[in-house]
């Protein structure tokens, strides 16, 4: 069954198609070769055609066919060869980095709270003691009494402020190291490095136990779409990206990136080139 270009299949009754092509040119525009070329020749039909006093171009990414008019000041003879286009990514390869960027922006925003939270605890580590006086200080001030109550918000900050700031130092050294790991996992997803997805898959994998048993002790939506969205994560590495050999692992997966993108791929989906009629 020959392959159709994307939003001309039929649509799914129940569960609709979504073309990530049709998306990205929809933010980032149509991918167009040629435009500054002064003649075409046969060989450029697969992106651009004369027909009717217009120019025809393709867009490689999402198939669409785009009427415009030759240009009036060309900068070159003819459009580049097919060795000097870098064409861009269609298909499944489209869709793989689109969300592995979704998931390496979402690690890159732990990332800055974490190096931020390890920062504020190395600042609060070394004022630990004079805030600790300034605290009795001010409980004796306002509230009439030496001691502090044994419940409330008071007894929670004493707590915070009598820590050893060996502790919290310790406390801010854990925060530091897992804010390098998700920045390394934001990184290596971001320019969809293999090794960034099973270092994803295992760091995120890890946390799900301490999260299920988070809800187990008290319930609130941020700790539900949490889980949701880091099982979502598990779930599409392991299977999208074929992990450990699944589904036949990387060679599966970058054959399924050859089908996709490239020029074979444009030449599947091309219309045949017409004569005009005599």
């Amino acid at each position: 069954m020959k392959q159709r270009p994307p939003g001309t299949q039929k649509p799914r009754r129940f569960v609709p198609r979504f073309h990530w092509e049709l998306l990205v040119c929809g933010i980032a525009g149509h991918e167009l070769i040629g435009m500054d070329a002064a003649e075409i020749r046969p060989e450029d039909a697969l992106f651009v055609r004369d027909a009717g006093g217009l120019r025809w171009y393709r867009c490689v990414r999402c198939d669409s066919w785009l009427p415009l008019d030759p240009p009036l000041n060309p900068t070159r003879r003819s459009p580049p060869d097919r060795d000097e286009i870098e064409l861009p990514l269609r298909g499944k390869a489209l869709r793989d980095k689109v969300v592995l960027r979704l998931i390496a922006i979402d690690r890159a925003l732990h990332f800055v709270v974490l190096a931020g939270l390890a920062a504020l605890l190395l600042v609060f580590a070394n004022h630990v003691a004079s805030l600790h006086r300034l605290f009795l200080r001010v409980v004796a001030d306002y509230g009439g009494q030496s001691h502090v109550p044994k419940h409330g918000l008071a007894h929670d900050v004493e707590r915070l402020v009598t820590l050893q700031s060996g502790t919290i130092r310790i406390v801010a050294l854990v925060a530091a190291l897992y804010a390098l790991l998700e920045g390394a996992e934001a990184v290596g997803l971001w320019y969809m490095k293999r090794w960034a997805e099973y270092l994803t898959f295992v760091a995120t994998t890890a946390l799900l136990p301490l999260e299920v048993y988070e809800l187990t002790t008290r319930i609130s939506p941020f700790k539900i779409i949490a889980l949701v969205v880091n099982l979502a994560i598990c779930v599409y590495l392991l299977l999208a990206k074929r992990l450990f050999g699944l589904r036949g692992g990387a060679e599966a997966e970058r054959a399924e990136r050859e089908r996709d993108t490239g020029w074979e791929a444009l030449e599947r989906t091309a219309p045949p080139v017409t004569t005009p009629a005599s």
